[in-house]
């Protein structure tokens, strides 16, 4: 299977487990190790294994919202369908997890396929969009990028240094410019050129900066106009490490644009990783590329049965 079936949504042939494990190591081997070790023997959620229970998912990042919910389905699940004899309430929980964070994900038709890369400074938007031209080119698609980052000349440097490192071309103007004016013009030529696929950097802004993320929905409709139902993707990065901020940060970007999708990013660097949970309850966006290392294959699409899967198995006993 291909990364432009990924693109389209397809579930068949994503990432097993062992390709996420690595990454979610340190998540595992601590809160998520701490709720496995939490069911060891359990046939039962009485009230004071309950708040163990919740105390323990609130410290992993699942947020109050998915928790809740969490506790409230495993308890009805538990009363409606006791556990069969070989199964546990960890078999239990895992399912649950996977339904919460499984969210489909619904393509549009676009050719070309244009995507907008949205995100807070810092969250790795512009590693991420070089990672998706990465894989589509080597798919055989033909991408263009574009670097409406007019803010920091850092930001077009690093793309132009991807552009030549990918062989993959760039539309920029540097520093200063309007990035709507860029958006514009890269899909303009892509149009014109027969381009399979076109990603844009937009501009990292704190969601609390309003005239920025106002300027972020212009992008938006300028892109639109250059090529109408464009953009057909609206990914949000963000990183894992940030904790509960990032479902602040979901919010105000939802609120300048219309996202279509969540990029969760430095899985690998989090002892935590149960924000995913926490923001697909809050923003109901599925994830649609996690981000678990520093190399361009560490970028992958999501999969809720390896993610989870990836949290919650036991880790080997090393022989010494």
């Amino acid at each position: 299977m291909g990364f432009w079936d990924w693109l389209r949504g397809k579930k068949s042939d994503l990432p097993s487990s062992d390709f996420v494990e690595k990454g979610l190591q340190k998540s595992r081997q601590s809160f998520w190790g701490r709720i496995r070790a939490f069911f060891v023997g359990r046939r039962a959620l009485d009230p004071e294994s309950k708040e163990e229970l919740e105390a323990l998912l609130l410290s992993a990042d699942v947020g109050p919202e998915a928790t809740d919910k969490i506790l409230s389905q495993l308890e009805a699940s538990l009363k409606s369908t006791p556990l069969r004899e070989k199964e546990t309430l960890l078999d239990r929980l895992s399912s649950i997890l996977i339904s919460l964070v499984d969210r489909p994900f619904t393509p549009v038709e676009g050719h070309p396929y244009v995507i907008l890369i949205v995100g807070v400074n810092g969250v790795g938007k512009t590693t991420t969009l070089a990672r998706l031209a990465y894989r589509l080119k080597g798919e055989g698609r033909r991408v263009l990028m574009g670097a409406a980052d007019t803010f920091r000349a850092a930001a077009v440097e690093q793309l132009r240094l991807w552009s030549e490192r990918l062989d993959i071309p760039l539309v920029e103007k540097g520093m200063g410019v309007d990035p709507g004016a860029v958006a514009y013009e890269t899909v303009q030529k892509a149009v014109k050129e027969g381009y399979d696929v076109v990603l844009i950097d937009t501009a990292g802004r704190l969601h609390t900066r309003i005239p920025l993320m106002q300027e972020l929905g212009k992008v938006y409709r300028v892109v639109g106009k250059a090529l109408p139902g464009a953009p057909h993707e609206v990914l949000l990065v963000v990183d894992a490490t940030t904790g509960q901020n990032a479902l602040r940060q979901a919010e105000a970007f939802m609120e300048a644009t219309h996202c279509t999708g969540l990029v969760l990013t430095k899985l690998d660097g989090t002892a935590k990783g149960g924000i995913a949970f926490a923001l697909v309850e809050k923003t109901g966006l599925p994830i649609r590329f996690i981000g678990v290392g520093e190399s361009a294959e560490d970028l992958l699409p999501f999969s809720a049965e390896s993610f989870v899967s990836a949290l919650l198995r036991e880790e080997p006993v090393v022989s010494t």
